[in-house]
């Protein structure tokens, strides 16, 4: 299996790659893009991460195989910005970007991934994949539903590597991208392959969920309630988040199908479950590693224990297009909820490249 921080060895990448460095400070852009230049970016004001709790009431839309739940904030024909959100959490990793963004004339779009909150599926006969390519056909699913030609995208966790997909097979979708941790495509030969130790170590959940009693523990309430918050903990571990934020992001995982997801996705990562055949052809792609040219700011907090070392010489060379690297000194894992003015300003920061 591979992480972040076998990047280098798994993608084929030299190590002397080039990144760009940023010292972290929350909301501020010090380093130029190796192309492109951002302009006259509005600085984002600041803000302390929890001044909000909730979205405006969620609409509701069918798109492809879903009835997507979503957040839909800011002027309906502004440029658009899609936040996607990872595992263990939801739409409230977004509770305070969502806002700033919409206050700067963006209409941003929040959408509960397969399995979450209120997105459900169709039809009962559906596969309950969690695999890499139906979910970035989600959101062009859901793209196409609400008449979005294209769109900044901007993720952590999942929703990092949904954007990196859209970006490598549908650039023409794609205006520009925030990518929390960098090029995150599942090459799933590679994580045939083990790693060191301690990074193994730091992935026991999913070995976890490629048993039956890590499938047990994500259907109980409890277990999962135990499971997931200790999951917050570890890798973010300066945030003092308050049982009402972690209860908010809870019930988004009461979702009939979210174990069925949850565990598909990491067990089809490590080869241990198959895939549908209808998404052979993404897949095939993803695997020759596909390079990513739109316009792209790429984030890493250096708390996470995903966050490979590098400054993002890693994965730099998977970026061809506008570039810019940043790092966030004292952020964990869920980049966007901890530090949610330093997120918003690299969206807007980007979508001038």
């Amino acid at each position: 299996m591979i992480d972040r921080r076998g990047f280098t060895k798994a993608l084929g990448l030299g190590a002397g790659a080039a990144a760009v460095s940023l010292a972290g400070l929350q909301g501020t852009s010090a380093a130029a893009p190796t192309s492109g230049r951002t302009g006259n970016a509005p600085v984002v004001p600041a803000l302390t991460p929890g001044t909000h709790t909730a979205f405006p009431p969620l609409k509701q839309v069918q798109a492809g195989l879903l009835d997507v739940g979503y957040a839909d904030l800011g002027p309906a024909h502004g440029p658009v910005v899609l936040c996607l959100h990872g595992w263990p959490y939801d739409i409230h990793s977004y509770v305070d970007v969502a806002p700033l963004l919409a206050d700067l004339g963006y209409r941003v779009i929040v959408p509960y991934l397969r399995g979450h909150g209120t997105t459900r599926f169709l039809s009962p006969r559906t596969f309950r994949n969690g695999q890499q390519s139906a979910i970035a056909l989600d959101v062009i699913a859901l793209m196409d539903a609400l008449r979005i030609d294209r769109a900044v995208v901007a993720g952590f966790d999942w929703g990092s590597r949904t954007g990196d997909i859209l970006a490598a097979l549908w650039p023409e979708r794609v205006k520009a991208l925030v990518s929390v941790s960098g090029y995150l495509i599942t090459n799933r030969q590679a994580q045939l392959e083990p790693i060191a130790p301690a990074s193994e170590h730091t992935w026991w959940y999913q070995y976890y969920f490629a048993t039956e009693r890590g499938r047990k523990a994500m259907e109980r309430e409890d277990l999962r309630r135990d499971l997931t918050r200790f999951v917050w903990q570890t890798v973010s571990p300066t945030w003092n988040f308050d049982e009402a934020t972690f209860a908010r992001t809870e019930a988004a995982f009461d979702n009939p199908d979210y174990a069925a997801v949850v565990i598909h996705n990491y067990r089809w990562r490590l080869s241990l479950a198959e895939g549908e055949r209808r998404y052979d052809r993404y897949e095939d792609r993803l695997a020759l590693k596909p390079t990513i040219g739109v316009p792209t700011i790429t984030l890493d907090p250096l708390l996470d224990p995903f966050t490979a070392p590098g400054d993002g010489s890693a994965y730099r060379a998977m970026f061809t297009g506008a570039y810019e690297h940043r790092s966030l000194p004292g952020i964990g894992h869920n980049l966007p909820q901890e530090a949610p003015t330093a997120f918003a300003q690299a969206v807007v920061d980007v979508d001038r490249f």
